[in-house]
């Protein structure tokens, strides 16, 4: 059988807050976010595996404060007294600092992002997927900072917000689907946020490579056909 032609669309993701679906997983810390004027010392790590939602969280939070996002890759090329002059500030993937290419220049960098932007009566958002203290930091200072600011936590899925992210991710890529196929997936797909979009991508590609709507039956179809050891990353 002849294959269609595939072509990589853009993906125009969601991150208004009427994109977010709250549950029980994480309404506490959408609800820790909304009052910022509550924060201890005026910052929070938000903390959360891959895909649990937290950069849709944090833009969220920007527009409702009018701050500023920045990756921490970013850092240690950006104009820190300028960031923190915006006062709302929020950084993401802190975790992966000692992943970079100049994890030093980066400490130094969010050590200042930190104090200046506090010393501005500002806020500070930082995200991360683990709390502070199993972050690999050489900058005694910035590990002290950051180990001393609360944490709000998304915890991990249920049933109902499984079923709102497939139901995101497909509309993000502006796909229709039929009802059955997300009690489906949720049943059948390992319990992590994580795995949201990868099958969503698998069955995406699937669908366009044979030309076939996206039913609870090419799915099957799709997934028990795969190699074991991918399904057992899905």
């Amino acid at each position: 059988m002849t294959e269609q032609l595939t072509f990589d669309l853009p993906v125009r993701e969601a991150l208004q807050r009427e994109a977010f679906f709250v549950s029980p997983s994480n309404a506490i810390a959408l609800a820790t976010l909304d009052r910022a004027d509550m924060w201890p010392n005026n910052k929070l790590v938000l903390t959360g595996p891959r895909g649990s939602g937290k950069t849709h969280m944090a833009h969220v939070w920007a527009v409702d404060c009018n701050a500023v996002i920045i990756g921490v890759d970013e850092l240690a090329d950006a104009d820190i007294p300028m960031l923190a002059s915006l006062k709302h500030v929020v950084v993401e993937d802190a975790d992966c600092i000692a992943t970079l290419n100049d994890p030093t220049a980066t400490e130094a960098a969010l050590f200042h992002l930190h104090n200046l932007t506090l010393a501005e009566g500002g806020h500070l958002l930082v995200t991360a997927s683990t709390p502070p203290n199993q972050w690999t930091l050489s900058l005694p200072d910035l590990a002290s900072r950051m180990q001393g600011t609360s944490v709000a936590k998304i915890d991990p899925p249920d049933d109902a917000l499984l079923s709102a992210m497939l139901l995101k991710q497909f509309d993000d890529r502006q796909l229709a689907i039929s009802y059955p196929l997300i009690p489906y997936l949720v049943k059948r797909m390992e319990r992590s946020t994580d795995n949201v979009r990868s099958i969503v991508e698998i069955l995406d590609a699937a669908a366009l490579r044979e030309g076939k709507p996206i039913s609870r039956s090419f799915a099957a179809q799709v997934l028990d056909n795969m190699p074991l050891s991918a399904q057992d990353k899905i």
